[in-house]
């Protein structure tokens, strides 16, 4: 289990990340720390699976294996204020697909967030492998002489040269999925998971 803090003088929230990819558990430790300023964060990352193909290719399948790891992340690690899924997926567009993530955020209360990424097209050579079923990462990889890009700076940063990261890609959906958490005087229709 990996893990990440944000201290302040206030008992730790524990934040759990149903992944242990880096960038993952790092946007999520930034997401919670720019809307909730001044609050204290542990962040761990748990293996878990999203029980959707490893290469979602659609966007329902994207979000289902977001709430599907929260799900899983918190049969794991009961014992935490806030569970996190976190996964990338594509959809086809005719011959290419788009790119874009779903975050799912659940309170141990029961409350649920969710926000997708911005969306942006891969390169028509990296199409061509995801059509061929190949995942977007590894087909990243051989196409830019990358290993394991999707723990760095991911498709987004290889195609932008680190304008954006895969990091900043996230951090911005993490945060809009934390807005019902910021406005909890409000019902949101996404404060059911599933």
């Amino acid at each position: 289990m990996a893990s990440q803090e944000a201290t302040s003088q206030a008992t730790p929230q524990k934040i759990v990340v149903a992944s242990l990819n880096p960038v993952k558990t790092s946007a999520v430790l930034e997401g919670f720390t720019r809307m909730f300023p001044g609050g204290a964060y542990q962040v761990s990352g748990v293996s878990v699976p999203s029980d959707v193909p490893d290469q979602p290719l659609s966007d329902q399948e994207t979000l289902q294996g977001a709430l599907n790891r929260i799900k899983n992340a918190r049969s794991l690690e009961p014992d935490a204020d806030f569970w996190v899924g976190v996964e990338g997926g594509v959809n086809p567009e005719g011959e290419t697909f788009q790119s874009f993530a779903w975050i799912a955020v659940e309170s141990k209360e029961g409350r649920t967030g969710k926000a997708r990424t911005a969306t942006y097209y891969v390169a028509q050579e990296t199409a061509n492998l995801i059509g061929g079923g190949m995942e977007l990462g590894h087909a990243d990889d051989l196409i830019f002489g990358k290993t394991n890009s999707k723990q760095h700076s991911g498709s987004v940063g290889i195609l932008t040269d680190d304008v954006v990261t895969r990091t900043s890609y996230y951090i911005q959906a993490v945060i809009l999925a934390l807005i019902p958490f910021k406005n909890t005087q409000l019902t949101f229709s996404s404060n059911k998971s599933g």
